[in-house]
């Protein structure tokens, strides 16, 4: 233990007389926050100081809420003299050189990460990840292509996104959400697959019309395809010959194949004629018919 001791002891030594040139990316502990800037404690002869000005590039930051003692904080050597004896840094700069490697490890890994969008731009939105200012296109907001009048919405919210384009160079940041969204919805519409077997029978409302069939939406979210064979027994030239769109419509459940489900309408229709067909008729115990021919074939029409 008095060896381990020893040897930390050494260590600061070390660090207190290393030679700090203008560039080095040193790591610091937060010992003061003023409106000013931040106090850090380098483990070395002197202390290092942040401006407010060289703390961050996120128009929203605030230093108060953002930066709390005891924080650690690595920052870039701007001089090695503030003027009162102190290392004058800039955490905006080290952010520049570490938030770009760490975006290209987010690139790389296909890592989900949050982010806040804080303003709407034309044809997008933007937020910031590791300080630097990153976009989002309107067709990355959502599942869906967001129209520009309805991007303002997205600010505030916290979204999940990938980094898609990660370039240093041409200072380009490119986020989307939209993975994230069509992995979460694969994943509850695979949850409400498993819960329909072949065979159901339940009740939809025509979503839309195709001349191929029509897209049945069912009481759980799901959709699925009645196809124009499937509709009726009649030959029907296009499904909107017998259906419109909102009109409500019971189907059976046919076939669940790479999540997606086929409908009929027919095969309902067939059953019922089944049982039509096969209505049988009782006779009592003394011989007397319940259902008598007349009435059969006042029924039939005749």
């Amino acid at each position: 233990m008095a060896e381990e001791t020893m040897k930390d002891f050494q260590d600061q030594i070390d660090r207190s007389f290393r030679k700090v040139n203008v560039g080095d990316i040193l790591e610091g502990t937060v010992i003061d926050v003023s409106d000013t800037g931040v106090t850090l404690d380098l483990m070395y002869y002197t202390q290092g100081t942040i401006r407010i000005e060289d703390l961050s590039d996120d128009p929203k930051f605030n230093i108060h809420r953002d930066i709390a003692v005891g924080d650690t904080v690595s920052a870039t050597v701007i001089s090695t003299d503030d003027g009162n004896g102190n290392i004058l840094l800039s955490k905006k700069e080290a952010n520049q050189v570490l938030a770009w490697d760490k975006l290209k490890e987010y690139l790389e890994n296909g890592e989900y990460v949050d982010v806040k969008v804080s303003e709407a731009v034309k044809a997008g939105a933007v937020a910031y990840l590791e300080g630097i200012r990153g976009f989002i296109p309107a067709s990355k907001l959502d599942l869906n292509f967001v129209e520009e009048e309805n991007i303002p919405s997205y600010v505030g919210k916290t979204l999940k996104v990938k980094v898609i384009t990660a370039d240093e160079q041409a200072n380009k940041l490119v986020l989307s959400a939209k993975e994230f969204l069509r992995a979460e919805d694969a994943a509850k519409k695979a949850e409400m697959i498993s819960n329909l077997e072949v065979g159901l029978v339940t009740e939809g409302v025509v979503e839309s019309l195709q001349n191929y069939g029509a897209f049945i939406g069912l009481s759980n979210g799901m959709s699925g395809l009645c196809h124009i064979s499937q509709i009726s027994n009649q030959r029907i030239a296009h499904p909107s010959s017998v259906l419109k769109v909102g009109q409500k419509v019971k189907v059976k459940v046919i076939a669940i194949k790479d999540g997606k489900l086929s409908l009929s309408m027919k095969a309902l229709e067939d059953v019922t004629a089944k049982e039509i067909t096969e209505e049988k008729i009782e006779y009592t115990s003394d011989g007397e018919a319940t259902t008598s021919m007349a009435d059969l074939l006042k029924k039939a029409g005749f």
